[in-house]
């Protein structure tokens, strides 16, 4: 039996019946704290001569360490899902920055709520951004447990910001969406692809990944094969404008609706980059845009609903299988509201004027 000093704390290590048990006893690797240690370590031999199970068995290892092995398992789990993953990835570099160094084992709910207070301050960031961050902390923790990493998620034990609290919705008005558009035009595939998230309410990853066999100019359809649930894996009916960019794409040798020149056989992937471009030119001219790519698939959804389409039909345009997740996007204007009670108003006087005539 023997203790060692391991990330700042004493750990035992130790065979039994052929097998080697090790763990963190929890205690700094100081002089004063070996003696409770080391009856740590002899509480845990003992526990395996009277038959009671092993405690865990926990491999310290840096939280950077244990990313870079997480990474490509999670790569290939959401090899379907390549936006998700992405997501993933995105949210760990920040927290890579933070816990760099620290044994995945020892941080806690208290170190979550540091870094969540960290990343509120430091960065700035909303809600939303919050909520991806401690998202893939709990997928990543999940794996970390399961390699014996970690004893437990911490995530469990933190506060996610609510769905109500974290969802950004922007839906672009009529003169935001005529400028930004001026805009785009000079970058084309950006232009296009924002043209058809906002009339068909695609995500933006549907439509990069389009191909051309997905595309029925005679009957008018998008068929999207790719998705994270069933009901993302649907048949669109284009809008004319849709139809008529998508017809223009039809032709040349790439398979893809939005090939790459950079690379012969990919699709082009880097929306936002180009977004950014043209936000960066509009900034130059005094003009500022608090928008982002995704804010179309809003607007889209907002201008179905005040176009009476009922949330049933948009849920499936969107390609969502609950009702409660169209909710969030759909954003009904003041105007429309006021319109709807009008309406509401004047079939009650109506329905009043009826039972006065009966009476």
């Amino acid at each position: 039996m023997s203790l060692r000093e391991r990330y700042g704390n004493w750990h035992y290590r130790f065979q039994y019946m052929r097998t080697e048990y090790s763990g963190d006893t929890g205690l700094a690797a100081t002089p004063q704290k070996m003696r409770e240690a080391g009856k740590i370590e002899t509480a845990a031999l003992e526990d395996l001569e009277q038959g009671r199970r092993p405690s865990q068995r926990i491999e310290p290892k840096p939280f950077a360490e244990a990313v870079e092995e997480f990474l490509p398992v999670a790569e290939a789990r959401y090899r379907a899902r390549p936006s998700s993953f992405k997501r993933i990835k995105t949210s760990l570099s920040s927290a890579l920055a933070y816990f760099k160094k620290t044994p995945v084992h020892l941080i806690d709910a208290a170190k979550i709520d540091l870094y969540k207070t960290w990343r509120a301050t430091i960065h700035e960031v909303r809600d939303i951004t919050i909520r991806h961050d401690l998202h893939a902390l709990s997928t990543f923790f999940a794996h970390a447990i399961r390699h014996h990493c970690a004893f437990t998620n911490p995530i469990a034990e933190v506060e996610i910001p609510s769905d109500a609290d974290a969802v950004r919705i922007h839906v672009l008005t009529a003169e935001e969406e005529e400028m930004y558009f001026q805009y785009a035009s000079r970058v084309p595939n950006l232009h296009d692809v924002c043209r058809i998230m906002i009339n068909q309410g695609m995500r933006p990853t549907e439509v990069v990944c389009l191909g051309k066999a997905d595309i029925d100019i005679g009957a008018g359809t998008i068929r999207i094969r790719f998705g994270k649930t069933p009901a993302a894996r649907r048949t669109l009916n284009m809008t004319a404008e849709s139809q008529r960019i998508l017809e223009s794409r039809m032709h040349g040798d790439s398979p893809w609706i939005f090939p790459s020149h950079k690379r012969p056989g990919k699709h082009i992937v880097r929306v936002n980059s180009a977004h950014d471009s043209v936000v960066a030119a509009a900034a130059k001219d005094g003009i500022q845009f608090g928008l982002v790519p995704y804010d179309c698939r809003h607007t889209f959804a907002s201008r179905a609903a005040e176009s009476n389409i009922d949330l049933g039909t948009l849920a499936a345009l969107l390609g969502h299988d609950s009702l409660r997740c169209v909710q969030k996007y759909v954003h009904i204007s003041a105007e429309h509201k006021k319109s709807a009670m009008k309406r509401y108003d004047r079939a009650q006087q109506r329905q009043q004027r009826s039972r006065i005539k009966r009476r």
